[in-house]
């Protein structure tokens, strides 16, 4: 409950104009969300394509062509997870509440997520995106054999380094979230 003279600081409209703008800002956002929604159904048709010529040319695929497709088909799948991710995260962070506190299928993450909980969350999945291209990667190389490979050496090798910075950066974020939380007080030793 607020105090009478305090009524104003929940209400947006007691903001001066200047601050009630800058505010308000935040739903310029909104058509970038709804541009990932796009997104995400652009990448439930590739699945959902990729999955149909896996089914129809099971016959005719290798074991190596499948655990490639189906490789690729978990990249799908771990995409549109960073996309959900952003689009429920940021939005719930930067833009609005969704008042999904009631609701039985809020995601568990949620009910705690800020710009750090969604920081790390992000670069955890776009290693996982990264650790399972590169093992596609690999793969695909591997089996070429003695055809001519469209992988070089050093663009493998560069894949690999790219793949630790991610890491890197992630332990990173990690670290400085870390950091910059209050630590809390051991209890006394006996």
């Amino acid at each position: 409950m607020t105090s009478p003279g305090h009524s104003h600081d929940r209400d947006p409209r007691g903001l001066k104009p200047i601050p009630r703008l800058i505010f308000a800002s935040r739903w310029l956002q909104l058509p970038l969300y709804l541009g990932l929604i796009v997104a995400q159904v652009v990448y439930v048709y590739l699945f959902l394509k990729e999955l149909l010529h896996l089914v129809l040319h099971t016959a005719t695929v290798t074991e190596l062509q499948a655990m490639l497709i189906v490789l690729g088909l978990i990249d799908v799948v771990m995409i549109s997870n960073l996309l959900i991710m952003v689009i429920v995260g940021g939005y719930e962070t930067f833009v609005s509440r969704m008042e999904l506190n009631r609701h039985p299928d809020q995601p568990e993450w949620l009910s705690h997520v800020n710009a750090s909980v969604l920081k790390i969350k992000l670069a955890m999945a776009i290693i996982g995106i990264s650790s399972i291209h590169l093992l596609r990667t690999f793969i695909e190389a591997g089996s070429l054999g003695t055809e001519k490979s469209t992988y070089t050496e050093a663009g493998i090798m560069w894949q690999a380094i790219i793949h630790a910075l991610f890491i890197l950066s992630a332990i990173g974020i990690a670290l400085v979230d870390r950091m910059s939380q209050p630590s809390i007080p051991r209890a006394a030793e006996h």
